[in-house]
């Protein structure tokens, strides 16, 4: 490339897709490269929760909770396709939180963040309220019920790359930066293609180290600079169990050791459990969860269900690394979720860092890096912020219009299912026409891999969402892989290797080079 990026960003995580789509809509040339796919680290192993962070409340971190809370609904007008609102309900436990810190935190909550649309805090009788049909009985008599969201995190991701790439971003994934010099007037990155591992030079005039639990490692061993700041790296589990009661609202447990475990409805027929929080030490890229992780889940909800959860309920489970600022906590569960940048410029040629953040700050984040850098890139001259009002690729809709979009797809292609319909609306939103096409029967989708996912639909997620594996698109792009056997995996990855054999092309909407 003989092109001069104004930003090169290294990780495809939420926080580098975010600046990236940030970046360029301000009118900047974007360079990204994720050394594997989209949203393949920390950013799709989370709780799936746009969240303020009520426990946070008790480590004081109340700017965090107020940005998250103001975040909450900005979010959700964006991308109403992929965020929801959701009703939790606490369950006051006595010989723990006193029902009256519990209250005090609720109104904190309800009021800290300038809420708007989403329903207020109320006190629920839990031997009465169907809420507490689940619990075990007698054992909790009164609850509190308040509101957040959940997301598709790893859609999230995907979706703000799409639109960088559609303002003029160049994302590569599958392709690692394996040296950066700083020059006298920018930076120069080595990238590799990890597949041929062909290697070529970008140059750049900022350079953004986005990458998650690799932050350090880019700063020492690619880009030569000795960080100030440190990383924790706290691993984060769930487990995902057969459907746990029938009403939509989520759980949120009080644990004795301090900390909380959510039970939430997920993918219609499951009940996602999680996290938990313990110091890691080793690469990354391993993480996976351990025995002792899978019993203290169960354990935690059977403290409450009537029901108990054992680890042979378990059908899926899945472990990630968070890249916390290290801020010296003595419990991973009390480490500070806030971020924290780093700016190395000695000679004016920029090096941002990101240590920490959560998905729900993500665009806040963004912004405030570009903030961090604008006199590289614009001078005095600084473009306004824009992400907080334009809609996300297929989010231009209104909150509500989830179920219109449903019944609209049935009527346009009446050979869907309803399940099938509901699914590519809350996926793709106003976007969904575009994966099914000019179809007028099934037959003209394509191939069927199983569980409503069909030719079509991986064919778009090839072109225009950089897909590559049959992982990217059963476990990033969807979840479903909780409804796919091995061998529909199996032939969906040899399908999607021959179509890359056979048509291989530079992929994502609006890619260029």
């Amino acid at each position: 490339m003989d092109q001069v990026f104004d930003l090169a960003i290294i990780g495809g995580g939420i926080n580098g897709c975010g600046i990236a789509r940030d970046a360029a809509g301000r009118g900047n040339s974007v360079f990204l490269c994720e050394m594997n796919d989209l949203a393949s680290g920390t950013s799709s192993w989370s709780t799936k929760l746009i969240h303020g962070g009520l426990r946070y409340l008790e480590y004081y971190e109340f700017r965090l909770v107020r940005e998250a809370l103001m975040e909450r609904e900005v979010l959700w007008q964006i991308g109403p396709h992929i965020i929801r609102p959701l009703r939790f309900v606490l369950p006051h436990h006595r010989g723990l939180r006193p029902a009256w810190l519990l209250r005090l935190g609720l109104f904190l909550y309800d009021h800290l963040g300038g809420r708007k649309l989403l329903p207020p805090a109320r006190t629920v009788d839990l031997t009465r309220d169907e809420v507490g049909r689940p619990l075990a009985p007698g054992r909790f008599k009164k609850g509190f019920e308040y509101s957040d969201c959940f997301v598709d995190d790893a859609r999230l991701v995907v979706l703000n790359a799409v639109d960088a790439a559609e303002r003029g971003a160049v994302i590569r994934t599958r392709t690692r930066a394996v040296e950066a010099v700083r020059g006298d007037d920018g930076w120069r990155i080595t990238i590799e293609d990890m597949a041929s591992g062909r290697r070529e030079t970008i140059a750049a005039r900022v350079l953004i180290n986005a990458a998650g639990p690799w932050v350090e490692e880019v700063l020492a061993r690619r880009a030569g600079v000795n960080a100030k700041a440190k990383v924790r790296l706290v691993q984060g589990s769930h487990i995902v169990v057969p459907r746990l009661y029938a009403h939509d609202r989520a759980y949120i447990f009080q644990n004795e050791d301090g900390r909380i475990v959510f039970a939430i409805p997920y993918q219609n027929d499951f009940t996602l459990i999680g996290t938990t929080d313990r110091d890691y030490d080793g690469d990354p890229a391993k993480v996976a969860i351990t025995k002792e992780e899978i019993d203290y889940l169960c354990a935690a909800v059977s403290e409450y269900f009537a029901r108990a959860v054992t680890p042979a309920d378990v059908v899926w489970t899945y472990s990630g690394v968070r890249p916390l600022y290290d801020d010296g906590a003595s419990d991973a569960k009390a480490a500070t979720r806030d971020y924290v940048f780093e700016l190395d410029a000695p000679n004016g040629s920029p090096l941002l860092s990101i240590f920490g953040g959560k998905i729900t700050t993500y665009r806040r984040l963004a912004e405030e890096a570009l903030e961090h850098v604008a006199s590289a890139l614009h001078g005095a001259e600084q473009p306004a912020g824009w992400t907080g009002h334009a809609p996300l690729p297929g989010g231009d809709l209104d909150v509500s219009a989830l179920p219109a979009l449903t019944n609209e797809l049935l009527r346009d292609y009446p050979f869907l299912g309803r399940d099938h319909a509901d699914r590519l609306a809350h996926a793709y939103g106003s976007r969904a026409r575009q994966v099914l096409g000019q179809a007028k029967s099934a037959a003209d989708l394509g191939q069927s891999f199983g569980a409503t996912l069909t030719e079509s639909e991986v064919r778009y997620l090839m072109t225009r969402e950089w897909a590559r594996t049959a992982a990217d698109v059963v476990w990033r792009r969807s979840k479903l892989g909780l409804r796919m056997n091995p061998e529909e995996i199996a032939a969906l990855d040899a399908f999607m290797a021959a179509q890359a054999a056979t048509a291989p092309m530079r992929q994502g909407a609006g890619a260029r080079s």
